[in-house]
């Protein structure tokens, strides 16, 4: 007869063997995920750089001498700040010289001239006056013709005189030809003299800077370089493959990795019509309402875009897909125990979880284990 102990050990071999076959015939455990409607934002991120919309290579108009330079890389400058001055002599000369002969035009040339039309006047006046009583002298045979020939020939040349004079006072009177011609010279003299402050003419940041002062400056040569401000954006390169979800308005929230604990708001505003082919990318231009004092030129930030969101979708993890082409997937499910395949139709891709909007409903098993068969046994693990 057997002893208890034996037969206790008998029993409970029996039960863990029971126990083993009954765990061998449910099949493996396998990591399981049940379907759900949860909300779901779609994003595209990639790392781009900081650029201006418009940039501005700056230059002198004249050749001179750099006598002052006022800003220095990364200053902020408004329309009309003075970025540099020039010392050019001839040009100072010039505007002496055109103001010189403007004055002596006004206070003494007009005034020349005026004197000059009164005599030719009295002149003209005397002359008249002398051949009228000389012709009247030759009706009474008092003098000779020849006498009265000469008197109307000083009386010709003074009318003469008169319509020069006229002539020349007219000329430099106020608004007349030659005031006008000094004018006109006097204001190029300065307007090149002016040349020698070159001043913004938008508000900028300056970029870079390519001249101190003692150097001489020469038209053609880039001195400095602005960045148009308010007109900031961000240029991506996205991965080709993330075009069929990309467009313009698509809001973004970039970081730039200078300063990780920040960020800022910008818009999809330009995707470029071509795909670079060496890098299979497109290059998507995000548009910066309002950028931080923080940003600067080629700054290199990290971009999320947003292209799609839904308030209540039936998710799936991506781990879950299987020969996903386009919008069609499979999925396999747990079913009464064992594996079954099923195709579903997907919407919006996350990065860890995807939409379906058709072949799923909400409590379905979807399995994420993967390198099952169809119809295997198998038992649900702990659901995410």
């Amino acid at each position: 007869m057997k002893s208890p102990r034996v037969v206790v050990a008998v029993l409970i071999a029996l039960a863990i063997g029971g126990w083993l076959g009954w765990r061998t015939w449910q099949g493996p455990v396998v990591q399981v995920y049940v379907a759900q409607t949860e909300p779901l934002i779609q994003t595209v991120v990639a790392s781009g750089r900081v650029i201006s919309t418009s940039t501005a290579s700056i230059g002198a108009e004249i050749t001179g001498v750099v006598v002052e330079r006022h800003v220095r890389d990364g200053d902020r400058v408004q329309t009309g700040d003075l970025l540099l001055t020039l010392r050019a002599d001839d040009l100072a000369a010039r505007v002496r010289e055109a103001q010189a002969a403007l004055n002596n035009l006004r206070q003494s040339r007009r005034l020349q001239a005026d004197e000059a039309l009164k005599q030719a006047e009295s002149q003209l006046e005397q002359a008249t006056r002398e051949a009228e009583r000389r012709a009247a002298l030759l009706k009474s045979d008092s003098i000779s013709r020849e006498i009265v020939e000469k008197a109307i020939n000083a009386q010709v040349v003074a009318e003469a005189n008169l319509r020069q004079a006229k002539l020349i006072a007219e000329a430099l009177a106020p608004g007349g030809p030659e005031e006008v011609i000094l004018v006109e010279r006097l204001a190029a003299a300065q307007a090149a003299l002016e040349k020698t402050e070159i001043r913004a003419q938008f508000p900028a940041i300056v970029l870079t800077r390519n001249v101190e002062p003692g150097d001489v400056v020469q038209p053609g040569r880039i001195l400095m370089e602005l960045a148009r401000l308010g007109e900031t954006e961000v240029l991506v390169p996205v991965d080709e493959r993330n075009l069929g979800v990309l467009a313009t308005g698509q809001p973004a929230v970039c970081i730039p990795d200078a300063y990780p604990d920040e960020q800022f708001e910008a818009t999809v505003d330009h995707i470029a019509p071509t795909v670079d082919a060496d890098r299979g990318t497109v290059d998507v231009r995000l548009a910066v309402t309002n950028p931080p004092d923080y940003l600067r030129q080629d700054m290199t930030v990290t971009a999320t875009i947003v292209t799609g969101k839904r308030d209540n979708a039936l998710l799936v993890p991506n781990d879950a897909l299987r020969a996903v082409k386009g919008t069609d997937a499979m999925v396999q499910l747990v079913e009464l125990g064992r594996v079954a395949d099923r195709s579903v139709r997907l919407g919006l891709r996350g990065l860890t979880h995807s939409e379906v909007v058709d072949g799923l409903s909400t409590g379905d098993v979807v399995i994420r284990t993967p390198g099952l068969s169809v119809g295997q046994r198998v038992r649900a693990g702990d659901v995410d």
